[in-house]
């Protein structure tokens, strides 16, 4: 007897899509902690709400006080992390919702792992493009000074590498770009998805 079987339900994501009048996808914030990945999240949940697009957002933090809770922060714990909340957010996207995560997601490798769990035409990849220096300067949570002073090990930007994204399909530059900007960025590109 198999027991991995996948269940069919009579209601399927096209019933879901139609009855929400947008299309689902995953908008994925990647970038260095303190990039602003999580402040331009929010606004842009913000935005499609008020456009009536049916929104949840996945955060990093709040995954690991509940379905992440027993990873630490070695590389393989943070690939499952991540491995795990594009599990969610597949989910999600099923139940025909627009899913917003901002997580670090430092490798292009899970980056494209993240892609294929969800399906390519419906990931949407945002790099916030903030110079480490700027993120350092925020330091909001004390991260930075904890990885400099080696109380936290395995920090990306400072212990742990951060690749580049290859594959983006939008980059913002903190630097020159205000939150404003970027949230009309990314809504410009959701036009065609949505």
């Amino acid at each position: 007897m198999e027991h991995n079987k996948k269940q069919d339900y009579s209601v399927t994501k096209a019933d879901r899509v139609k009855i929400n009048a947008h299309k689902p996808c995953l908008i994925w914030f990647t970038g260095l902690s303190g990039a602003g990945k999580s402040t331009i999240a929010n606004l842009l949940e913000q935005e499609l709400h008020k456009k009536g697009i049916h929104t949840y957002s996945l955060d990093g933090d709040n995954l690991r006080r509940g379905l992440n809770k027993d990873l630490k922060f070695t590389k393989e714990d943070r690939f499952e992390n991540l491995r795990r909340t594009a599990e969610v957010a597949k989910l999600f996207i099923d139940a025909g919702l627009v899913v917003i995560a901002a997580f670090i997601t430092p490798y292009n490798k899970i980056r494209e792992d993240i892609k294929a769990i969800v399906g390519s035409e419906f990931y949407v990849e945002v790099f916030v493009n903030t110079p480490i220096e700027v993120c350092e300067e925020r330091d909001v949570k004390g991260l930075y000074k904890k990885a400099r002073s080696g109380k936290i090990k395995n920090f990306t930007g400072i212990t742990s590498p951060f690749e580049i994204p290859e594959n983006a399909t939008i980059e913002i530059k903190t630097t020159i770009e205000s939150e404003h900007e970027a949230v009309n960025k990314i809504l410009t590109v959701l036009e065609t998805k949505l």
